[in-house]
């Protein structure tokens, strides 16, 4: 992917992915040996080389699944001391505010990949060829899904579609109202799907069942229980997912891209990078970061113990439900289980200890990439899960009414696991099952905040304030302060 990235990303797409940032000499200056962006797409390869640069952008999404979980009450920040990324520890405390390195991460990395997708629709009508339909549809949901990204973090955001925007018209768009940005993200979705295949032969790309399963979850969102439903139900009946038998194969390398997998990053150990540019690596640097510090010992690697699970979420699960141990890795557990304990040795960061690890996403032995191999693990992210559409489905129907569907799929859920299955008494009941199902993936703390309790499990939450996070404040100043902040911060 790097090659294309070398004749097409680096220049190419320099100029226009770093709108937000306000950096006019990428907008003035034309870099030597690169093309002239208005000469481009003028062939079918040069279209394909543009989705990928589209695509490239998901490996930011490790920021927003650290924000998720940290935000919440499943896992702590964690590092080798306070001040290591210190974003992550002022979400953790709730102490956050608009200088925020991890927040701004999130909000430009998520408009650049906008920007790539606005660059293939600005230029979709200057050839035709076979197949062009697929990289549009593609785009789309894309776009639909950076807007999801920013829109669920932020709320009210700039929109831009099927444009390029220059660094003074950058200074004159104002936020635009959720409800016009998500009506976006509905459009294109929609149209994605209309189009999109049922399966791809190639990994990781956007499918049919993908671009409808984020749409249900932009309804769920939004509080639209039947058009989520409805949209869920397509998805189910459709009979392209199922869950695997056994929950704890989901995560490892050898069974990536099974029959629960409707969307995942796909990620590479085969290619090197650091950390001077996460954004720009091939692999998934969650393992690494989330790692056992200093560790000497068996099926583990040594990392950076970042985001670690708390003993409230190990404390959640029933001691017999699998999905314990998948998820949360009891560290003095597994070494005195050991054959040869006293030969294990690991080290505690200052910025928190809980004694556990993300157990889904951590470093292994056999699925480690080459050096730096902290940033370079070959793990895909599980971006959505058909038990996740199985669970997002039930709480649309339960908010619908009907409690015997919503039941029956949470009775899918439980039933993988040989679990004794649970009577829904309350849609809270749902929410809990999705924390057992979905931990330490990304998607806890837009839950609780969705289910109007966020208060109740997060200390430090403010009702009217931490619902939303800050709007980077150097981005306001670099858009002319034309952006109003969001309440409380």
């Amino acid at each position: 992917m790097n090659d294309i990235k070398n004749k097409f990303l680096s220049g190419l797409l320099l100029s226009c992915a770093l709108v937000f940032s306000g950096c006019d000499k990428f907008l003035e200056i034309n870099p030597p040996y690169t093309q002239d962006a208005e000469n481009y797409f003028r062939s079918q390869e040069d279209y394909e080389q543009a989705l990928v640069g589209a695509y490239d952008l998901l490996q930011g999404s490790f920021v927003s699944v650290w924000i998720s979980e940290i935000a919440s009450d499943n896992t702590i920040a964690g590092g080798e001391s306070v001040n290591d990324t210190q974003g992550l520890h002022q979400i953790d405390d709730m102490t956050h505010g608009g200088v925020n390195q991890e927040l701004r991460s999130l909000f430009r990395w998520n408009y650049a990949g906008i920007t790539r997708c606005n660059f293939i629709m600005e230029n979709k009508d200057n050839i035709d060829f076979t197949g062009k339909d697929k990289i549009l549809a593609e785009t789309k949901f894309l776009r639909a899904f950076y807007y999801f990204e920013l829109v669920k973090v932020f709320g009210d955001v700039p929109l831009v579609i099927n444009e390029r925007i220059g660094a003074q018209q950058a200074t004159e768009i104002p936020r635009t109202p959720a409800s016009e940005v998500y009506a976006q993200i509905e459009q294109d979705l929609i149209e994605a799907a209309s189009v999109l295949e049922t399966v791809s032969l190639i990994k990781g790309k956007a499918t049919k069942g993908a671009a409808l399963a984020l749409l249900g979850k932009a309804y769920l969102y939004q509080k639209k229980w039947v058009e989520a439903a409805n949209t869920f139900d397509e998805v189910i009946a459709s009979g392209t997912y199922a869950l695997i038998d056994d929950y704890t194969d989901l995560f490892s390398v050898a069974n990536e891209n099974n029959s629960e997998t409707v969307f995942d990053v796909q990620y590479s150990g085969a290619e090197g990078g650091s950390y001077g540019c996460l954004i720009c690596l091939e692999g998934n640097v969650g393992p690494g970061f989330q790692g056992i510090r200093q560790y000497e010992g068996p099926v583990y690697g040594d990392g950076n113990s970042y985001n670690l699970p708390t003993q409230n979420l190990y404390d959640a699960f029933d001691p017999a439900d699998p999905r314990r141990d998948m998820t949360v890795l009891d560290i003095e557990a597994f070494i005195a289980a050991q054959a040869n304990p006293d030969a294990i040795s690991y080290a505690i960061g200052a910025g928190g200890h809980t004694g556990f690890y993300n157990n889904k996403y951590i470093k292994r032995q056999g699925e480690i990439g080459l050096p730096d191999n902290d940033l370079t693990s070959p793990v895909n992210y599980r971006v959505i899960r058909y038990a996740d559409v199985l669970l997002m489905a039930a709480e649309a129907h339960y908010q619908n009414g009907n409690v015997g569907v919503a039941q029956s799929m949470v009775d899918q859920i439980r039933n993988r696991v040989e679990m004794p299955l649970i009577t829904l008494n309350s849609v809270n009941d749902i929410y809990n099952e999705r924390r057992l199902e979905l931990a330490c993936e990304g998607h806890r703390f837009f839950d609780l905040v969705r289910a109007g309790n966020a208060q109740d499990f997060i200390e430090g939450f403010q009702t009217n304030k931490h619902e939303l996070f800050p709007i980077p404040t150097l981005e306001i100043d670099l858009a002319g302060g034309n952006w109003s902040q969001n309440n409380g911060y």
